[in-house]
Formats: structure tokens, sequence, C-alpha cells
């Protein structure tokens, strides 16, 4: 059964002042000076003296993370919230709505105040916590590898032994508000990009036949991706390309000397990176070179799939119905095509990544605006469900050793 953690009176009120709070003052990057003063101020509040609670900041980075040492020997795990926002303007209309030009779209905020909260508990049982927890609390998370460079500044090896499990949770606007949902295996995808300059010779609009003409052979491209994804690579280890940027020329009756196009790339196993790697610069240096075209590719990995351990992804699972019943946790049939950088994390560390909806008054008939919205929006009445979910599943881990 799970560890008997009790809510203090005023426990949701405070948590949901502090997610309100960092909801009005987001930040963007690796930077994020105001989030981390913020969260060591919540940090310091526990009252833990530095036998029982150390607390680092990044180097390069405005990362924070503390190391809560329980009071009885035992293994190490990690808990991690990500602090950045997202270069949006924010529609959402709420009295605590950003007005800086960036937004907690991602509801990044509430995984910061749920971290904050899971402390709480656990400070409050500080003494009979056995081993210990590291609280990572992220910047850059949103296209800045900042989960990456904490590796790199030694984050798993901030409590004198690496963790043993590690755990994470992603609050989603358009799924209904308390619905937990998790699997073991790949949850997300790996992310990679492919970057295409396609060279040609310029010249008059009028005298195609003058130059070497590199749009039509973009075109091309574009189409052969798509056509190559779905006819070269397995339907059940799919691989999803959307080619997300096109350039060339700058007037209508000038043909450009090059074409340029950058596409996301989607895949859920190693073996189609790699295969990808492979065939989807190959296919383009073939289209080009049928126009008598010459093609510069870059294939770059960016992040690797979020991979969740089975047994961690299972313990996620009865942790969170024993906490909150059978009907409120999903084991998901299939990956979801985002990435992640705590993936990162679970290439080192065995551990489970889940999801937590937080849409209210949830209508599948009308389903409402997605993380990453101008309109999103978050229901923040999760947030001692969420504290209370990682704080148990921290307890869990170390109380069996794992």
């Amino acid at each position: 059964m799970p560890a008997p953690f009790s809510l203090p009176d005023g426990f949701l009120a405070d948590l949901q002042a502090l997610r309100r709070d960092l909801h009005a003052h987001p930040e963007v990057g690796l930077q994020l000076p105001w989030t981390q003063e913020r969260v060591l101020r919540e940090l310091e509040g526990l009252g833990l003296d530095g036998s029982r609670l150390e607390i680092i900041r990044g180097r390069d980075l405005t990362s924070v993370v503390g190391v809560l040492r329980g009071g009885r020997p035992g293994p190490v795990t990690l808990l991690r919230g990500d602090m950045d926002a997202l270069p949006i303007t924010e529609a959402t209309g709420l009295p605590f709505a950003s007005t800086n030009g960036a937004m907690h779209a991602c509801g990044h905020d509430l995984h910061v105040a749920g971290l904050i909260g899971a402390a709480r508990l656990l400070a409050a049982r500080i003494d009979e916590l056995p081993g210990t927890v590291i609280l990572m609390f992220q910047p850059g998370e949103e296209g800045y590898d900042g989960a990456g460079r904490m590796l790199a500044e030694g984050l798993l090896d901030v409590a004198g032994e690496r963790p043993t499990s590690a755990f994470g949770i992603h609050v989603h606007a358009d799924s209904p508000t308390g619905r937990i949902g998790v699997r073991g295996g790949t949850l997300m995808a790996a992310y990679s990009i492919l970057e295409v300059t396609v060279l040609g010779t310029g010249g008059h609009g009028s005298r195609p036949q003058e130059a070497r003409d590199p749009v039509p052979a973009a075109a091309e491209i574009v189409l052969a991706l798509q056509t190559e994804v779905t006819r070269r690579f397995s339907v059940f280890d799919p691989v999803v390309v959307t080619v997300g940027e096109l350039h060339a020329g700058s007037a209508p009756n000038v043909i450009p000397d090059q074409a340029r196009l950058r596409a996301g790339v989607r895949t859920f196993s190693a073996e189609a990176v790699r295969r990808a790697a492979r065939e989807l610069p190959e296919l383009v240096r073939h289209v080009a070179a049928a126009q008598g075209l010459e093609a510069e590719v870059e294939f770059r990995e960016v992040l690797p799939a979020t991979v969740n351990d089975d047994a961690a992804a299972e313990e996620f699972a009865r942790v969170a119905r024993d906490l909150f019943g059978a009907d409120r946790v999903e084991q998901l049939e299939r990956p979801r095509t985002g990435s992640e950088d705590f993936s990162r994390v679970l290439e080192a560390v065995p551990g489970a990544y889940g999801f937590v909806g937080v849409a209210a008054d949830w209508d599948p008939e009308h389903p409402p605006a997605s993380n990453h919205s101008a309109y999103a929006m978050f229901d923040d009445e999760v947030l001692a469900d969420q504290a209370l979910l990682l704080a148990t599943l921290a307890w869990e881990a170390l109380t069996s050793g794992r």
C-alpha cells in the first residue's frame, strides 16, 4: 500500500497559488532566473538543514537540484519537473494570464508546483524516508535539451551514488482532469531533423532551360519523403516526417540558386532511427540527381525515444490505482508522437514517465485546446493528486530497495 502521506490544510490552495504565480511569469529556454529564484524560495521554505536538503544551482543553465536525504539508509530515486515556457502570446483571458509574450502553454508551471508539493510531503516524513530523493527542476525542455545539459553537469552523481529509479509526470490540456496514462516500453517518439539544400543555377524565370531550377526538385523531395516513410517503413514501427520549412527564391520571375527545406522526423525504435539516418539522405540525393542537381543533406538526431522500464511503468500504474482507483488509470495502447528530453534520464536510469489529464469539463464532442495552443487551459485542481503521486512513487521505490 502507498505510504500514508497526509495532506495538510491548505495544501492544494498553496500549490495553486504557486502555479498561478509561475504561470503569470513564464520564461523561455535555458535561462529562467525568475523561475529559478521562485523554486529556491520554495525549497528553502521546507525548513530542512543542509544535512537533509542540499540545493545545487546549474552552472551554465538555471537548473535547480534538491537532494533530500532521508533519516534511514536506502537507495536514490529521482523526480523531475521541467520549468520552461513557450514563445507564445497567451489568449486564455485568465486573471493570472501571462502578459510578457511567453506562455506556460505546455503545463510546466503545474510540473514545478507538483514537484514542490511532492517535496513538501517527503520533507514532512524526512526522518522516516528510507533513502535519498533527487528533485530535478529543469529548464530548456522545449527544444533546448535541458535534461542533457543537466546530465552533463553531473545530475546523476549529486547524491553520492547514482539513482536506481526515476519518475516524471506530464499534464495534458486535452485529456479529462485526473485521468492518468502510462505504458511500458516506448512512450514517446525520438526526434531528428533532416536539413536539405538543393543546389541549382539561378536565372531568368522566362528562360528556365538556361538555368538549373532547384524548386521542382525540392517539391519532388517533399513528396518522395512522404512516399518513402509509408512504403519503405513498417506501419508497426512507423516514421513520421513533417516538412515544416521550405524556402526558395525572392521574386516570381527569378529562378533561385538553391532551395532549402527542413523536416522533423519522428521514430519509435533505435533501428528506425538508424534506417532513417541512412535512407532519407540517400533518397534526397537520388531525387536531386534525377533532376541533374546536387543536394547537401544533414540528418541530425536530436532526442532519443522516451522508453519506460516495464517494471517501473507497472509500478507507476499500481501506485496510481492504489491512490486514486482503477477507473482513473489507463494502460496506453500506443506511444505518443511527441518527444521529450526526459528520455535522456530514462536512457541512464530505469524509470517511468506518465501523463495526467487536466481538462476540466472535458467533452469528446468538443475537445479543448491542446498543449502548445495559446488557448490551452490547465485545471490545477489536480495538483494535490499530482504531488501525492510523485511523492508516493519515490517512497515506494525507496522502500522496495529499487
